[in-house]
């Protein structure tokens, strides 16, 4: 598929597909039309089958460095003439007043990014401050640069913290973390970011996104995309459910589905004692995905 964006770069190479936040001359930092590029890509990138895994990074020398704080009026693309409610969201959610004028950016992002079929990795090359950081917490692994800055800066800006993360970063960190972190506000470098189990490792500035692109090649490599889209879905999904047999009930139709497709010929390969030749596409999901609508 063809990808051509006005904040966001695009490159594929193996099956990787590099996504580039483009905005260097403003640090990255996120608007309004970033986050429909985001939210664009991220939904269109589900069937395109040449795409195996997605690494996202930072053009120049940040990642993202939060909200443009520039724009006039809003800041955040909000329309202040509403007085929004919990049912507003919860019964209009897609209506074009409540989605563009009342509903946070961010977490329109996070939620494409967490409804993905493949892997995601950020490489977080620089700051990545504010919903710079945020966004990361939807992408299933966070490797930085030696270099790189983060915080959950809100509580400097009196605003929230946003873009799920109340639901993403208690779960990745602990929630002790989480509250320290949004409480102080604070600006923090890679090691703390690591000791707090934020990022997963920490490389060179010169070395990071080479280093995300051979990560993300392992995932895909030999492996089926449908067994992978149902996994992705199936850990985070399962993780937040409120009995192991609501788990076990997927757990049940992805094992039915998939062994009596690429499990077949994953099961021959290893009796043959052979690579794999998977013909699965995530474009082609099993009649009960997705299980959650």
């Amino acid at each position: 598929m063809d990808y051509q964006y006005n904040t966001l770069q695009t490159t594929l190479t193996d099956g990787v597909l590099t996504l580039l936040l483009n905005r260097p001359d403003q640090m990255n930092s996120f608007t309004v039309e970033m986050a429909n590029e985001l939210v664009h890509f991220f939904n269109k990138v589900n069937d395109d089958d040449a795409v195996g895994a997605i690494v996202v990074t930072g053009s120049g020398r940040a990642f993202c460095a939060g909200m443009d704080l520039s724009r006039e009026g809003n800041v955040f693309g909000l329309d202040e003439s509403l007085q929004p409610t919990l049912k507003d969201l919860q019964e209009r959610g897609e209506e074009p007043e409540i989605k563009d004028g009342v509903r946070d950016t961010g977490g329109r992002v996070t939620l494409s990014i967490f409804e993905c079929k493949k892997p995601v990795i950020a490489a977080i090359n620089g700051a990545a401050v504010g919903i710079g950081l945020t966004m990361t917490l939807a992408m299933d692994i966070r490797l930085a640069s030696e270099k790189a800055k983060m915080g959950f800066v809100f509580g400097k800006l009196g605003i929230c913290n946003e873009a799920c993360s109340s639901w993403f970063l208690p779960r990745i960190v602990g929630i002790q973390q989480a509250l320290e972190w949004v409480y102080t506000a604070e600006i923090f470098g890679a090691q703390e970011a690591l000791a707090g189990r934020l990022i997963k490792a920490v490389y060179p500035a010169d070395q990071l996104v080479a280093e995300a692109q051979a990560l993300a090649k392992r995932m895909i490599q030999g492996k089926s995309p449908i067994a992978t889209a149902l996994m992705r879905q199936m850990m985070y999904r399962n993780s937040a459910a409120p009995h192991p047999r609501d788990a076990h009930d997927v757990d049940s139709l992805a094992m039915f589905y998939t062994s009596i497709a690429d499990g077949k010929e994953g099961v021959n390969a290893f009796l043959e004692k052979r690579e794999a030749v998977f013909t699965g596409k995530a474009s082609s999901m099993p009649n009960f995905y997705p299980w959650w609508q």
